[in-house]
């Protein structure tokens, strides 16, 4: 292999220790969820802007994160695991499946997935039990479907909302109001994830098989992405929000192959990113990520810059398309009524 041109001695050693366990650290999918805050139209429910709220929707963007600091290797494979804060797309072709028709439910796509793996083996690499702890080697990652699952929860959230704000107490609505926001502020890191390149790719550590364009192979490249340069550059969120725009609710319309129309928005929300994956690799040996040039690399900076606003300004999509879908729980305001009723 020949010498890569990313130099991580340059890197201190305090620094890649305090950023290799998340996905744009703290700091970035704080950001993040800030960005969404603001992009929000101006007709969204306004509790999420008091700051109480707000401040914990942004606190809530590190939770997943959170989860997988714990040494239980089955915490790790739950709901909130690794496996669901990225998607190697590269993965599914190599199973036989188009990433443009996999199906939206989760489980129908994880037999088609180990169904395809299991035909062509010879296009994975082997997977060493030692270093799979929690048993998620063999999968490609479900982002697109966490996703997809916190939309809906959210829309769920605004369904029973609105019927407790017509029929229900006080202390109803306040509860339903807190389960928004932290549905809000969790469901923001994975998109937060998603806006960063190599959280789509098998070539999320470094640059792995054939390499013609001989891009680096570190393996400290994604955690240095995430946070290093982050850190290093002093990004702050105020050289970022001027740039936000009102964000608009994603159009959904039924789809003639029955897939769920959130769900494709989603995955492709996804392909979009992934092609920015090479043109990455290509500024990093350009130079422009490297430590000492950080505080000044233009090129750099506008590239991060621009995958933060992205995550923000999907996430305030999201958010608002959850909102505006929602119908009153029709079930719960009758139950609702009958309980009035009966006073």
């Amino acid at each position: 292999m020949k010498k890569s041109s990313f130099r991580p001695l340059l890197v201190p050693a305090v620094l890649l220790a305090a950023v290799t366990a998340s996905a744009w650290d703290y700091t970035g999918h704080r950001m993040v969820n800030q960005l969404a805050l603001a992009a929000l139209p101006a007709d969204f429910p306004a509790f999420v802007r008091e700051p109480a709220n707000a401040e914990r929707i942004a606190f809530l963007a590190g939770e997943p994160d959170r989860w997988r600091n714990v040494p239980d290797p089955m915490m790790k494979q739950s709901g909130g695991s690794w496996t669901d804060h990225f998607c190697d797309l590269e993965q599914l072709p190599a199973a036989g499946l188009d990433p443009a028709k996999v199906p939206s439910f989760r489980y129908d796509f994880i037999l088609q997935f180990a169904a395809g793996r299991a035909t062509h083996l010879d296009k994975f690499p082997m997977i060493d039990p030692a270093k799979d702890t929690d048993h998620t080697a063999e999968w490609p990652g479900f982002a697109p479907w966490a996703i997809t699952e916190y939309y809906l929860r959210l829309k769920s959230g605004f369904s029973y909302l609105k019927a407790l704000e017509e029929l229900g107490t006080p202390e109803e609505v306040a509860n339903a109001r807190a389960n928004i926001v932290y549905i809000m502020g969790v469901m923001g890191h994975y998109v937060g994830d998603c806006a960063q390149p190599l959280h789509t790719t098998v070539h999320h550590n470094g640059w792995v098989g054939a390499n013609p364009n001989d891009y680096t192979r570190w393996s400290g490249i994604h955690s240095w992405i995430d946070g290093g340069f982050v850190a290093k550059a002093g990004l702050k969120l105020e050289d970022i929000m001027p740039r936000g725009t009102p964000a608009a609710p994603l159009a959904l319309t039924p789809r003639p192959d029955g897939r769920d129309p959130f769900f494709v928005e989603a995955m492709n929300y996804l392909l979009e990113q992934n092609k920015l994956v090479e043109p990455l690799y290509v500024l990093e040996k350009k130079g422009v990520f490297k430590a000492e040039v950080a505080a000044t690399s233009v090129e750099g900076q506008e590239f991060i810059k621009a995958r933060l606003l992205t995550g923000g300004q999907m996430l305030a999509s999201i958010w608002a398309t959850a909102w505006k879908n929602a119908a009153p729980d029709t079930y719960l305001r009758g139950q609702l009524i009958k309980r009035s009723a009966a006073k």
